[in-house]
This record gives C-alpha cells, sequence and structure tokens, in this order.
C-alpha cells in the first residue's frame, strides 16, 4: 500500500471517529433519548437541529466517499481490518474531548488493537 492510498484509509477513519464525537456531543444536549409514538418527532428535530449532529453526519458522509476511493485501492481485507484504528482514536478522544473514563483495562485492549493493526500493514 502506497502513501497515498494510506492517506485515503486514515482519512477516511478519522473522519468517521470524528463523526463519532461530534453525535456524542449533539446527544449531550438532548439527553437520554427514550422514543414513543408520541415523542420521536420532536426528538428528531431537537437532533436534527444541532450543530455537533450536523457535523458528525457531514464527516460521515465525506469520509465514505474517502473511504471508497482508498477501497478501489486496496484489497478490502487490509482496508476493512485497519477501521480498528478508528477505535483507537475515538477512545482517546472520548477521554480527551469527552472526560470519559480511560481505564488500564481499555488502555490494554487499544494497546492490543494497535499490535495487531501494525502486524496488519506489515503483511
Amino acid at each position: 500500500m502506497n502513501i497515498g492510498t494510506f492517506g485515503f484509509i486514515l482519512t477516511g477513519i478519522f473522519l468517521n471517529a470524528f463523526a463519532q464525537l461530534l453525535l456524542k456531543q449533539g446527544t449531550k444536549a438532548v439527553g437520554a433519548i427514550h422514543l414513543t409514538a408520541e415523542n420521536w418527532f420532536s426528538i428528531a428535530l431537537q437532533l436534527a437541529t444541532q450543530l455537533p449532529i450536523i457535523g458528525g453526519l457531514t464527516c460521515y458522509v465525506v469520509s465514505v466517499v474517502v473511504w471508497i476511493i482508498g477501497l478501489s485501492r486496496v484489497d478490502v481485507t487490509i482496508a476493512y481490518p485497519l477501521l480498528s484504528i478508528g477505535y483507537v482514536v475515538n477512545a482517546i478522544g472520548a477521554w480527551y474531548f469527552l472526560g470519559e473514563v480511560m481505564s488500564l483495562q481499555r488502555m490494554l485492549a487499544i494497546l492490543v488493537i494497535i499490535v495487531g493493526v501494525a502486524l496488519l500493514v506489515k503483511s
């Protein structure tokens, strides 16, 4: 895999992870969502007007376009497992930006993912 292709793959992964963080931030304004037949429309409207939600959905759309470009250049058996980098980015971002807990067990799991991705990229 050349550097350009790796760049497309990584950009898609980072945009996807950033989208998750934005969506989580957007849901904080709405709170826990419990849909019923009576409230689904008002909740949908609340979510649709949150700037972080709009930004997250935009990141998803762009990430899909970038991901498709990357997939056109590399085997899916390489590209798809690389998505696990998103778990690492997301966990660190959630800890840093959202104040979520980063326990020792979570850090060890992240290390396992990093080792797995490194082995995959070298194959």
